[in-house]
């Protein structure tokens, strides 16, 4: 029974929705994403860039990062590229760029390079093979490890092994927090909807015998 304000569903109430609508809904439950550009190229050097609200971390020894690949039922030039070179970057969307980054998703041909499409520069660095967005402020340099299908939905778990990074010098405090709210990254929830965000605050490891303080910072690391 709904409360005054408040809406109750089972997920058979869903079933007579239109797809787009409840998958806008499913799409929006799982609160605040990771929203990032992925940058290849194939082996002829031809450019593409992506936009994923899937990107998650891994474990840290080694240094594992993964997101997730819709269904390779149709063309994937994402997938494609990585499978064929074994190399991607991730790339955070700040408020300058999530426009641009927003219309990557849309079907250009195989052909047309999303940096060309939306006048976002490709940019190479430290002999890195694939690229990066040069309007990105935080820039992870990526190398594919394994390949994991989901049989429940044929989506596809993209894992790989962090190689490079690059970020503002006085973002980086000096306990190795990376504070990407001060590099300017934004967040999405659901598919079309981005934000700026603000911090509460930094808390400290969580003991059972002790209350929580905060973390004051110090940039930049020495």
């Amino acid at each position: 029974m709904d409360t005054p304000n408040t809406t109750t569903l089972e997920i058979d109430d869903l079933t007579s929705w239109e797809q787009r609508k409840r998958a806008q809904l499913i799409n929006s439950l799982g609160g605040f994403k990771s929203v990032c550009l992925i940058g290849t190229q194939n082996k002829e050097h031809h450019t593409n860039l992506a936009i994923f609200n899937s990107v998650i971390h891994l474990g840290a020894n080694p240094p594992l990062i993964g997101f997730i690949q819709r269904p390779d039922t149709a063309e994937r030039h994402t997938l494609a590229n990585i499978l064929e070179t074994g190399y991607y970057t991730i790339n955070h969307l700040n408020e300058q760029i999530y426009r641009q980054a927003h219309q990557t998703s849309a079907r250009y041909a195989h052909t047309t390079s999303e940096f060309d499409a939306t006048n976002l520069k490709p940019e190479y660095k430290n002999g890195f093979f694939a690229p990066f967005v040069a309007q990105s402020r935080v820039q992870i340099g990526v190398q594919f490890k394994e390949r994991i299908n989901i049989t429940l939905n044929n989506t596809i778990l993209i894992i790989g092994e962090i190689k490079l990074l690059c970020f503002p010098t006085d973002c980086l405090s000096s306990d190795g927090f990376l504070d990407i709210e001060k590099a300017q990254t934004i967040t999405c929830s659901g598919l079309d909807s981005y934000h700026k965000t603000e911090r509460l605050s930094r808390l400290s490891y969580a003991k059972p015998d002790s209350e929580p303080t905060e973390i004051e910072f110090t940039y930049p690391i020495k």
